[in-house]
């Protein structure tokens, strides 16, 4: 990782959260209050193929005694009132402003992989993960929409499963490869606007 890109998302990360520090209190007490808690849904993900980190999100779901794989179709009826805004105005994510600060991920690169999917595709995984994970990146701004979909679709586990490793894994490792190659300060900077621009448009 290059070091201006580090020192850009340790100084944007830090004024980010004293910036939204009343707006993420707010959603905290949304949360507990409308949904009790825990307020916070932490996950293990991979920064490298072999180092994983605990990244930290608001929770958007009802809490399951097992719950594996990406969320699909499958998952749906767990979504909770406040999750459901929360997740397509992407404010789940606000408390990785952590996870940035802490060097676990960046501002912009590949979504952080699950374990079980890093340990079933080492080959694609090897080379996506010389970037450091972001919060957002060229595959979550091209792609998601299309993922979700796909996903949605799926009334099942095993099928949302398959239908993320069969299609969305290549897919998007495709992208985060391109990204790979291009990477640069004023890239980083475009695809957050993107995204940004992305979410407005959404709501």
């Amino acid at each position: 990782m290059k070091v201006s890109k580090r020192y850009f998302d340790i100084l944007l990360a830090t004024i980010l959260v004293v910036a939204l520090s009343p707006a993420l209190f707010i959603i905290y007490l949304w949360i507990f209050f409308s949904e009790g808690g825990p307020v916070f849904y932490i996950s293990e993900r991979m920064k490298t193929p072999d180092q994983a980190f605990m990244m930290v999100k608001f929770r958007t779901m009802i809490p399951a005694s097992e719950n594996s794989g990406v969320s699909g179709g499958d998952k749906a009826d767990r979504i909770t009132a406040s999750g459901r805004f929360l997740r397509a105005t992407r404010l789940d994510e606000l408390p990785q402003l952590w996870n940035v600060i802490k060097g676990d991920i960046s501002f912009v690169g590949p979504r952080p992989p699950l374990r079980e999917y890093v340990v079933k595709n080492p080959r694609i995984y090897s080379e996506v993960l010389l970037s450091r994970p972001g919060i957002t990146g060229l595959a979550s701004l091209v792609y998601s929409g299309h993922e979700q979909r796909i996903l949605e679709g799926c009334k099942d586990g095993a099928a949302t499963d398959a239908a993320y490793q069969r299609i969305c894994i290549p897919r998007k490792a495709h992208l985060d490869l391109i990204y790979q190659r291009n990477q640069s300060l004023c890239f980083d900077i475009a695809i957050m606007l993107q995204t940004g621009l992305k979410v407005f448009q959404r709501k």
